[in-house]
């Protein structure tokens, strides 16, 4: 009797060596190509159920500063949100992926936030202070050109 994949070559090897369908790299592709489940359903979730336990409260004299209102800083809020966004990829990671982490996104990411002179919350030693924006003069209109339309070229282009 002759097996339904006489003829094509298959049969000689074994099934997992065996050509993949299309369909079958396309379910692979389609699979991998999915972004990762994530832990938090938000950088709300990730500061109040993680982060605060991994940064301690700045000890009085200390001279770092935290804000409980951390979500009204756009800067804090900014920076928490991509440290959310770094520990939710890394953590797949078992390697290195929380050493990485931990050096490379939290600890700059901390100093950062957390600096009395420079960080979003330097004003809030006596509690939430809504921060001072930049002051900004408007640039002449025909110095930018909307990078998001196709005609679009940089105008700082050295070609």
């Amino acid at each position: 009797m002759t097996s339904p994949s006489a003829g094509t070559g298959r049969e000689e090897f074994p099934e997992e060596f065996q050509e993949e369908s299309v369909e079958d790299i396309r379910r692979d592709e389609e699979s991998a190509a999915r972004p990762a489940e994530l832990f938090y359903g938000n950088v709300g979730e990730f500061v109040t159920e993680r982060f605060v336990h991994f940064v301690s409260r700045p000890a009085p004299g200390s001279g770092r500063v935290w804000c409980p209102e951390w979500y009204r800083h756009a800067e804090a809020l900014s920076r928490l949100d991509s440290l959310w966004r770094a520990w939710e990829a890394l953590r797949w990671d078992a390697g290195l992926g929380m050493s990485n982490w931990w050096v490379h996104h939290l600890d700059p990411t901390v100093r950062a936030l957390l600096d009395p002179v420079t960080g979003p919350f330097a004003r809030c030693v006596d509690g939430h202070s809504s921060p001072e924006p930049l002051p900004v003069e408007t640039p002449p209109a025909e110095l930018f050109v909307d990078q998001r339309l196709p005609t679009s070229r940089n105008p700082f282009a050295l070609d």
